[in-house]
């Protein structure tokens, strides 16, 4: 089965076709194309309130290209998502009601919760019974998870994204609400917790700590890679780190808020199994006809 998913996100948008195989109990979704294009809609909305007429041209060509890779690689099924920033836009829905017109597809703008529920769906293979905070830092907004015994227990959205902050367009309240809800749901008799970072930063400084995959990062060394990337410019991120410009200058931001959620829960290490939404997607696009298996993402 081929499948494409479009992550239409605060700070880039994300295209990728993979083929899922069944070779039950595993089911491994090979990816056989990825796009990564640095469209940062959050940039327009969190400042002014709409996307701009500029970024509403290139985001028209853009989805016009990937409207026909996905002809070209005659997938079985696809789904384009959009998150905080097009779900803010005062002119967001306007856009996906003219390219459903324009093009014939469908644009989902999904919620906070809806996000979640999608990204969680491609990290539950990585969990065990222990307890789990599940923290994705997105441009525009957070998504907190918690896990207990395997279950998820509770979930949330707050507006605090590394676009948003980077800009300074987040709310000290909502800081401030963030904090009050870990530290309200992580009861001690939990025990031990265990951060779970999703997200193009946490991966990025993962990568950077040259980690292997599927093992845990300590909450110290988040923090001394965040403070050798902020001892960089933006230059030397971009030419020395080998950083994308649009993750150059919000991976410190980002940081910050993984952190942040890691300290207010006691958690002294994260796991970052380096995959998303765009997975989440792919897995519910397979559910759709298919039984959940056990899954591995390369």
């Amino acid at each position: 089965m081929k499948l494409a998913a479009i992550d239409i996100g605060s700070n880039a948008i994300r295209f990728q076709v993979s083929t899922a195989l069944d070779n039950s109990p595993t089911l491994l979704f090979k990816k056989l194309e990825y796009v990564r294009f640095p469209l940062r809609l959050g940039h327009d909305v969190f400042t002014t309130g709409r996307i701009s007429d500029k970024s509403v041209a290139k985001f028209k060509k853009l989805m016009t290209a990937f409207k026909l890779l996905v002809e070209l690689y005659e997938v079985d099924d696809y789904m384009f998502c959009a998150t905080s920033a097009m779900r803010e836009s005062e002119n967001g829905s306007d856009l996906a009601r003219d390219l459903q017109e324009e093009l014939g597809i469908t644009i989902h703008i999904i919620d906070g919760n809806r996000e979640a529920e999608l990204i969680n769906r491609a990290i539950h293979s990585f969990l065990t019974e222990k307890t789990y905070l599940h923290i994705d830092v997105g441009g525009g907004s957070t998504e907190l998870n918690l896990y207990v015994a395997g279950k998820k227990i509770k979930t949330r959205s707050f507006k605090i994204g590394s676009v948003r902050v980077l800009e300074n367009n987040d709310s000290p309240a909502m800081w401030q609400d963030m904090e009050h809800w870990v530290k309200d749901n992580i009861k001690k008799s939990y025990g031990k917790v265990t951060a779970v970072g999703t997200g193009g930063n946490i991966s990025k400084i993962f990568d950077l700590a040259k980690m292997k995959p599927g093992k845990t990062i300590s909450l110290q060394k988040v923090k001394e890679i965040r403070k050798m990337v902020e001892s960089y410019t933006l230059e030397e991120r971009i030419y020395k780190l080998q950083m994308n410009p649009d993750r150059a200058d919000v991976i410190i931001p980002a940081s910050d808020i993984y952190t942040k959620a890691m300290e207010w829960a006691n958690a002294n290490a994260i796991l970052v199994p380096e995959v998303g939404l765009k997975d989440g997607i792919m897995m519910y696009l397979y559910e759709k006809n298919k039984s959940q298996h056990k899954i591995e993402f390369k």
